[in-house]
């Protein structure tokens, strides 16, 4: 019997050490397999374009603030000290930049002065040395997140960067004999299980740190003898197959550390980012150890949640220190009254979202998107946050307006008026913001990207371009009503102002927005060439030769009407809208970068043409209330208003920048405002908000290119005594006047003759 009894334990004994061999060798296989792959989904993140500063540059400080504080600055009421701290004065800028880092610059951050004066940068300069800055380049801002099911933000760091009393403080907190135990600590469990005895109550865990890396990397939350007999048997195997520093550094990049919104912040290199705005290695010793006393519990010490926890936490832990031989008691005293100040945070927003899925569509083409959420690719994009900030806020503004001026617009539709912006660097292409729509939350279509719209009288400076072989700016239309076969039925245009002149020059015309005399050069130059124009200014949209194409009765993309104006700004240059700059892996190593794409469309002596009527337009015609709300800078533009004023446009640009601005209902009812009422004003609040893309250059000008004086009133060449308000008026060269036509010169002689009579009798 007892034979038996033995053979029987002796083959249950067997039988136990092979399942307990079996079940070992399958959780070794998991660790080896699990830390030999990538040990985490690293979400990728999406950045803003660097912002350049230079002497000379005018500056919108209050906007510049607010980004300075979205990127990680603090502000000071002394000259910085560390990175990533400001001090403002009435005027100087004092800035400690962080370090920069792209994939094709790399830069230290220094302490720079920048001196202001009426809103302008008057000069830079560098503290240390004093040397002279040209330009200082700011930071990229974090504007999205690509994340998986996980929603964790992490930034992983080696063991070689954190420095030593960051990882003392780590031991002293939560595992003093890491680095003399196999995984598991005897004494540190008979520690605990004393102290909770003692008080009552658990007061303290046993688990060391390789327990609590198994715990959190490989096991579920569920609290049974399975899992802490899983946790004890992976802490022995981790121990076998790694180092303790291979195994601390997983451990720190691993923990989580508190919460922003609805992403979690793992590892201690994202929390030295999230609570003080530094890397790891820029830590204070006080600032180490509030993230070293954050593990144990992180919300309910954090900085952000409850200071008083937070500093007696802290506290705490230099008193660990101290017993374990890592700090002085003079040092201990030097730390305990530090008040630790969190660098602060906004919750995860949606800023641009209508541009990054319009970026995200582009990236799709280029990777999984199990890629983009897990392979933690940095994307930098042509994005100006200020920009975008500015150009969503003139358009909330803008739209309230209208609501609240024209009643029509309450009773009219029970509809949301919409709008939507997009901003370029005409000479780049670089969409610098996109604003696809009033609110995203409501309605995720991109009305600078998806939607077609009639563009209006916005499409007309393309039908003066395609005349300016045969037509100047002094030219006469016909401004008078006519009657067109359209399919064979009647066509009778009008003007949209009740009376106009019954002939006008090619400059009044546009800058007055005449339908009538549109339609006649329209009708002259050929409808067929007008299309041909259209197709070489990047317009995919159907069009079909009929004479409301002068008037643009078809539709057009946003996004293509702003880059065809943008060809005039660039000097004939047709730059392709880029958003999407480049793409680098985890270790800054590029992936992907987008060369600008551009072609030349135009002759640069033509473009200056359209520049000049175009500038009409803002100086004296339908976009005249930009100059006299005080916008002093060049700008050419062109309002647009479609029937039943559906559609308001208004494109604008200086030589460095171009925005759109649409405005209307998605079911097409009338908004009752014109481009001028309706788009013009957003355009201007957001130029007036951006006075660092405004050098205020004039637009160049050619060789080929020549000025002469004409007679406003008559609209010709000038003849002495005969014109009572000259201009000079730009023309090609090649169709330059050299005197007036002759069926106007007798009109001039004889006002000539008629000024000069009356003269002499004034003078008598």
């Amino acid at each position: 019997m007892v034979k038996k009894l033995l053979l029987f334990l002796t083959a249950t004994l067997f039988t136990a050490l092979i399942c307990l061999g079996g079940y070992s060798w399958f959780l070794s296989s998991t660790v080896t397999e699990r830390f030999s792959s990538r040990r985490w989904s690293m979400p990728s993140k999406v950045y803003s374009d660097t912002m350049i500063l230079y002497t000379g540059q005018r500056l919108n400080v209050s906007l510049l603030l607010n980004k300075l504080k979205r990127i990680g600055y603090r502000e000071r009421e002394t000259l910085p000290a560390r990175q990533g701290e400001i001090h403002i004065t009435p005027n100087r800028l004092h800035i400690f930049l962080h370090d920069l880092e792209t994939p094709w610059e790399k830069r230290p951050g220094f302490l720079a002065s920048v001196e202001l004066s009426a809103g302008h940068i008057l000069s830079m300069t560098r503290k240390a040395d004093g040397e002279d800055l040209p330009m200082i380049e700011i930071d990229p801002e974090e504007i999205a997140l690509f994340f998986g099911q996980e929603r964790e933000r992490r930034l992983l760091v080696s063991i070689e960067q954190i420095p030593d009393f960051f990882i003392h403080a780590v031991l002293a907190a939560e595992d003093a004999r890491f680095y003399q135990h196999w995984g598991i600590d005897p004494l540190g469990i008979l520690r605990a299980l004393a102290t909770n005895l003692r008080h009552g109550s658990i007061r303290q865990g046993g688990s060391t740190i390789t327990q609590q890396l198994a715990k959190n990397y490989f096991l579920t939350p569920n609290r049974n003898l399975k899992r802490k007999f899983q946790e004890m048997m992976l802490a022995f195997i981790m121990e076998l197959k790694f180092s303790k520093d291979e195994i601390l550094e997983i451990y720190l990049n691993e923990i989580y550390l508190g919460q922003k919104g609805s992403v979690a912040i793992n590892g201690i290199g994202e929390a030295a980012r999230f609570y003080f705005g530094k890397p790891i290695q820029n830590l204070s010793l006080s600032e180490a150890v509030v993230i070293a006393g954050l593990i144990k519990a992180p919300n309910a010490y954090s900085p952000y949640v409850n200071t008083k926890a937070c500093h007696a936490r802290k506290n705490m832990v230099l008193k660990a220190m101290v017993q374990k031989g890592y700090l002085t008691n003079e040092e201990y005293s030097a730390e305990q009254d530090k008040f630790i100040e969190p660098v602060g945070y906004t919750q995860y927003g949606k800023m641009a979202p209508y541009f990054i899925d319009y970026l995200s569509n582009q990236l799709m083409a280029l990777y999984q998107p199990d890629d983009l959420s897990s392979l933690g690719l940095s994307i930098y994009t042509s994005l100006d946050s200020q920009v975008q900030m500015a150009a969503e806020e003139a358009l909330q503004n803008g739209l309230g307006r209208l609501e609240k001026s024209l009643s029509a617009l309450k009773q009219a539709s029970t509809a949301k008026l919409q709008g939507a912006i997009v901003v370029l660097q005409p000479k780049t292409g670089h969409i610098l913001a996109m604003v696809g729509g009033r609110n995203y939350d409501d309605s995720q279509f991109n009305r600078i990207t998806q939607a077609r719209r009639q563009p209006g009288s916005a499409f007309k400076p393309f039908v003066f371009y395609t005349g300016l072989d045969t037509f100047t700016p002094i030219s006469l239309l016909s401004n008078q009503p006519k009657i067109y076969k359209v399919d064979g039925k009647d066509w009778k245009p009008k003007n949209f102002q009740k009376s106009t002149p019954q002939s006008v020059t090619v400059r009044y015309a546009i800058e007055n927005s005449y339908n009538l005399a549109t339609i006649d050069l329209a009708v002259q130059v050929g409808l067929a060439r007008i299309i041909e124009t259209a197709r070489g200014f990047g317009f995919s949209t159907p069009l079909d030769p009929y004479p409301s194409l002068a008037l643009g009765a078809f539709e057009v993309i946003p996004l293509e009407l702003a880059g065809a104006y943008g060809v005039f700004a660039a000097e004939g240059v047709f730059a392709h809208p880029l958003a999407l700059k480049a793409v680098a892996n985890e270790n800054g190593d590029l992936l992907e970068q987008r060369h600008l794409a551009i072609e030349q469309k135009i002759t640069p002596q033509k473009a200056f043409m359209m520049n000049a009527l175009l500038k009409g337009v803002v100086e004296n015609g339908t976009a005249r209330s930009i100059i006299t709300s005080g916008f002093h800078w060049p700008a050419a533009g062109k309002t647009g208003t479609t029937n039943d004023n559906r559609d308001a446009w208004f494109i604008g640009y200086t030589p460095d920048i171009l925005a759109l601005v649409w405005v209307g209902f998605d079911n097409g009812d009338s908004i009752h405002a014109t481009g001028s009422t309706a788009a013009l004003p957003i355009w201007l609040e957001l130029m007036n908000d951006i006075p660092h893309h405004i050098s205020g250059s004039q637009f160049r000008e050619p060789a080929g290119i020549v000025k002469r004086p004409i007679c406003g009133d008559a609209g010709n060449p000038v003849v002495s005594y005969a014109c009572s308000n000259p201009f000079e008026e730009y023309f090609l060269q090649e169709n330059a006047p050299e005197a007036p036509p002759v069926h106007s010169r007798g009109l001039h002689y004889i006002k000539g003759i008629f000024k000069g009579i009356t003269t002499i009798f004034k003078e008598r």
